[in-house]
């Protein structure tokens, strides 16, 4: 059964519900609550003091009124106005009135009720007093009346709206002990909720980051594994959907890695057989043997000089071509190698070889793959200058193009035809090539330096062409079908410049060849 998978972000999401949602919901109880109290607060004290304006100024008001009116009479209209008692009365069975439609007890609305009776009641006897007031006679009377009604029910109604207010009172004391109560209460669920946010919280976040950190650690550990070089290391499924992805793009990167890690390895396999391959063919029996005879042939001439050069150039050759070990060497001592291979050289085919090295001093401190150019002045000379039957002229050139060194190997000799031009350039792309060929072909067997000469070679013969039996190379310039000296060179060079590096070849059948080799202008 596949599990189902969240990601960190809706665990997240729901830790924060685990705390927020009790938390939002107590904080909602706690703004009703005391919206509530406020509310209830505020209408008890504003009946209070509607009720309070009436207790303390109503009496006075309307008493004093009427006794003006009554002890002056004829003159009770320009002293206070004999409409202004109804009005008082008008004014106070307004605000009464309103308080009785929110009173919210039977006690209230009783008070409140009785009140309204008392205005009524004192509004017709204050009508009556108003009337009779303007009859003359009626003074004693009138007096009598404002002590016996108007003044006991204005008392009365004072009573009433003390005992209203008491009322009032009495509801504020017990809202604030139901206050107290419901805030003990509040405490108590704000008490018991926190805990509760605290345990959840506590639970959820152990869970989250479990499930979060495990994972990681385990990504962690693996990495580690990669680091050290087991790129057989896997990260397995995992339920969040983040650590899913980065497990997969681990998995990738160590694939990939590991894939790039085995190419390295073979090309680097590659690399070290191909120089053993070149190295082998460099250090051929066959050219030290003829080397060796043509320095017989020459001591036994008489020719000390000749001798002694030609076992300085043979020393110089195995020397720069041993070199310690070494895989790069100075652009002096590469131009150093091919001066001693073609001094040796041309001992034996003094007919046939002239040569010419341009290659400016200020290269020399240069860096460049050892056994680059000598290969390709070998093969200029036995399959362009050979194949000519006539003088040859092999010339070696250098020059800096801002970040790269440009060398040219160019011949006279044969040259080749487009059609097996093309194929040596497809055999230096790589795309074709001899599968016949073993480990110690270091090239084609008639391009390898092998082929120097020829071990019958007498005495008589210290180097024309015409001593050479091997000389049947194909008029194209190149005998080799696989071209898998120029291939090993390119490869090389690509190896380890990158590849953008390598060999260009240009030839034209009749006239010659020109190898051109880019490398980086790197000092060593």
């Amino acid at each position: 059964m596949e599990r189902k998978k969240s990601s960190i972000k809706k665990r997240l999401n729901g830790l924060l519900l685990v705390c927020m949602v009790p938390l939002a919901a107590t904080i909602v109880y706690l703004l009703v609550l005391m919206n509530s109290f406020s509310a209830r607060y505020d209408t008890i004290v504003e009946n209070i003091t509607k009720a309070n304006a009436y207790n303390i100024n109503f009496k006075e008001d309307l008493d004093y009124v009427m006794y003006i009116i009554v002890a002056n009479s004829e003159r009770a209209e320009e002293l206070v106005g004999t409409e202004q008692p109804d009005a008082m009365i008008a004014e106070a069975r307004g605000v009464f009135e309103e308080l009785l439609e929110i009173a919210d007890s039977d006690y209230a609305r009783s008070s409140l009720q009785r009140i309204l009776k008392c205005l009524d009641t004192l509004e017709n006897r204050v009508d009556e007093i108003v009337d009779d007031a303007r009859v003359s006679g009626t003074y004693d009377k009138n007096m009598e009346r404002l002590d016996s009604n108007v003044r006991i029910l204005t008392e009365l109604i004072q009573e009433q709206i003390q005992q209203y207010i008491y009322y009032e009172s009495t509801n504020l004391e017990n809202l604030r002990e139901g206050i107290r109560s419901d805030v003990d209460a509040v405490i108590r669920i704000v008490a018991l909720v926190s805990v509760l946010i605290v345990v959840g919280a506590l639970l959820v976040s152990r869970r989250v980051m479990a499930s979060v950190t495990k994972p990681i650690e385990n990504l962690c550990q693996m990495t580690q594994q990669a680091a050290a070089g087991d790129f057989e290391v896997r990260a397995h499924e995992d339920r969040i959907e983040e650590m899913e992805v980065l497990n997969t793009s681990f998995n990738r990167m160590v694939e990939q890695i590991g894939g790039l890690v085995e190419g390295i390895r073979v090309e680097q396999d590659n690399l070290r057989a191909t120089e053993l391959k070149l190295l082998q063919a460099q250090i051929n029996p066959h050219f030290l043997y003829n080397t060796l005879d043509t320095i017989i042939w020459l001591a036994e001439s008489g020719e000390k000089e000749q001798v002694v050069n030609m076992v300085s150039s043979l020393s110089d050759f195995f020397r720069t071509t041993l070199s310690k070990g070494r895989d790069y060497i100075t652009v002096g001592e590469e131009a150093a190698h091919i001066r001693s291979y073609l001094e040796i050289q041309q001992f034996r085919y003094q007919d046939i070889l002239e040569y010419e090295i341009c290659i400016p001093e200020e290269l020399h401190g240069f860096q460049i793959l050892k056994l680059t150019l000598q290969p390709l002045v070998e093969n200029a000379l036995y399959h362009g200058i050979k194949n000519k039957r006539g003088l040859g002229h092999i010339q070696v050139r250098g020059e800096r193009q801002k970040e790269r060194l440009v060398f040219t190997v160019r011949d006279d000799g044969m040259g080749m035809d487009e059609e097996r031009l093309a194929q040596v350039r497809e055999i230096i792309r790589g795309q074709a090539g001899d599968p016949k060929l073993s480990p110690g072909q270091a090239g084609d067997p008639k391009l390898s330096p092998g082929q120097a000469g020829d071990p019958k070679l007498s005495s008589g013969q210290a180097g024309g062409p015409q001593a050479l039996p091997g000389q049947t190379g194909s008029p194209q310039g190149l005998s080799d079908p696989s071209g898998f000296g120029l291939f090993n060179v390119q490869q090389r060079l690509q190896l380890n410049y990158g590849a953008e590096y390598g060999l260009a070849v240009e030839s034209v059948y009749g006239e010659g060849t020109r190898v051109i080799v880019t490398i980086p202008a790197i000092k060593y």
